[in-house]
């Protein structure tokens, strides 16, 4: 049986989600405590992955187990999920899913935030960039409806990766009280982080729009802006289409 679990987590005190040699990872600590409870090795697939210090108040994995369980089961699993995890990693919920869903490849929009402030508030200093100088949102957004007119994003994605195509579809992208939200069918790695940090070159006055089209078109990363630090970025989102949940689950 295939499973989808939903989860938040505080990434401040992880090096992302992908598990890797001698860092501590989501990924990691999940499959840590499924193996535990389950009683089996378990891998867990995520949608996507974060990097380090980035949060997500909604990401989405799979994982495959012969053991049957039942509604009553998965509630009583994320229960104790809750109860073995560390306290900046939650789960929602678990649902029972088609055998070919694919948490990653399934997906069919993702969705992220990034937050700004001018101010200074020592309650949120974790999970908002203070920006240090005045921001000009109306020409933010005026740039960022231009990312619709564009699908090769190498401009905004870190440099060697793995990636065979640069091609994401933007569906959303828009300023609204000091938060960066961005919708779109694939993000690649750092685009995200990039995209804002350009974007605020707008809100500052160093660069104009033309000059942010003019850098997506360059489609090269060192004429983009710099990279925002991942702590205030939030993965929010992530959609599926319907047919892919089963609803009940019979035991044969």
């Amino acid at each position: 049986m295939r499973y989808f679990i939903y989860l938040s987590y505080d990434g401040t005190n992880y090096h992302g989600w992908q598990i890797q040699p001698n860092a501590n990872t989501i990924q990691a600590e999940l499959m840590r405590a499924l193996s535990t409870l389950l009683r089996q090795d378990i891998e867990v697939v995520g949608a996507g992955r974060t990097d380090t210090g980035v949060n997500a108040s909604m990401m989405v994995a799979h994982f495959d187990t012969e053991v049957f369980l039942s509604n009553a089961d998965l509630v009583e699993l994320v229960r104790r999920l809750n109860r073995l995890l560390p306290p900046d990693i939650a789960i929602q919920r678990i649902v029972p899913v088609k055998e070919d869903a694919h948490a990653r490849f399934s997906a069919t929009a993702r969705t992220y935030q990034y937050h700004v402030s001018s101010t200074k508030d020592p309650f949120n200093r974790h999970y908002t960039y203070r920006c240090p100088f005045p921001l000009d949102y109306d020409k933010m957004n005026e740039a960022a409806a231009r990312l619709f007119d564009y699908t090769d994003f190498t401009s905004f994605s870190k440099l060697h990766t793995d990636t065979k195509t640069n091609n994401c579809r933007i569906m959303y992208a828009r300023w609204e009280n000091g938060i960066f939200t961005i919708k779109a069918d694939r993000f690649l790695r750092n685009m995200v982080r990039a995209i804002v940090g350009t974007l605020m070159e707008v809100g500052r006055g160093a660069i104009t729009i033309d000059d942010f089209c003019k850098i997506i078109e360059k489609k090269d990363r060192c004429a983009a802006g710099s990279s925002m630090p991942g702590n205030a970025l939030f993965l929010t989102d992530i959609e599926y289409p319907e047919d892919i949940f089963k609803i009940e689950v019979q035991k044969d």
